[in-house]
């Protein structure tokens, strides 16, 4: 899919929604990039992984990981376009890890995937728990950038789509002055 595709899925899904939102990374923007609109669809979430994955195919990776809940069905997905092992991390008293018998052995060679960027919070606390285990980062990648900012992982990053969304610190936030109702649509709440 062109960036382009990418970006027109979104809006003719309704995916790219307008309002007052309180973002995972605790920035406020009037838009949110809602992923699961799309990825609930199996065809497109196989057609969004199987690119992804052709841009890590000569990485010889040994796993795909991202985190619950945006990167779970991306993880997965890439994973099989891979044919590798698909995890996924979640949050245990406010910190990211591995549960449910998820391993990751020294030496093995991940790939660290998100469904949307816009600070990189996230993909980082996956990125420590991978290197934590032993485990080896040979990327980051994600269907959308919306990042104001470029994000260095110390890894190669790809993205399908880039997308200039405007953020606000919470005490910046025009629309908190304006008193608009915020919503808070992410994994984090």
């Amino acid at each position: 899919m062109t960036e382009k595709e990418v970006l027109d899925l979104f809006h003719e899904r309704r995916a790219l929604l307008t309002g007052h939102f309180k973002l995972s990374s605790g920035l406020h923007s009037e838009n949110y990039l809602q992923c699961a609109l799309i990825l609930q669809h199996p065809d497109l979430a196989e057609e969004m992984a199987k690119d992804i994955a052709k841009q890590f195919e000569k990485e010889k990776i040994d796993l795909v990981i991202g985190p619950a809940l945006g990167g779970v069905t991306l993880a997965y997905e890439v994973a099989r376009a891979l044919k590798v092992r698909g995890l996924f991390t979640e949050r245990q008293e406010g910190a990211m890890v591995l549960r449910r018998g998820f391993v990751i052995n020294p030496g093995e060679r991940a790939l660290v995937i998100e469904d949307v960027i816009t600070t990189g919070g996230s993909t980082k606390e996956v990125i420590d728990v991978v290197k934590k285990a032993g485990g080896i980062v040979v990327g980051v990648a994600s269907v959308i950038d919306r990042s104001s900012e470029p994000v260095d992982f110390g890894v190669p990053f790809v993205s399908l789509a880039r997308i200039n969304v405007k953020t606000y610190q919470e005490e910046d936030c025009p629309l908190c002055r304006s008193n608009i109702p915020v919503t808070k649509p992410g994994s984090r709440k």
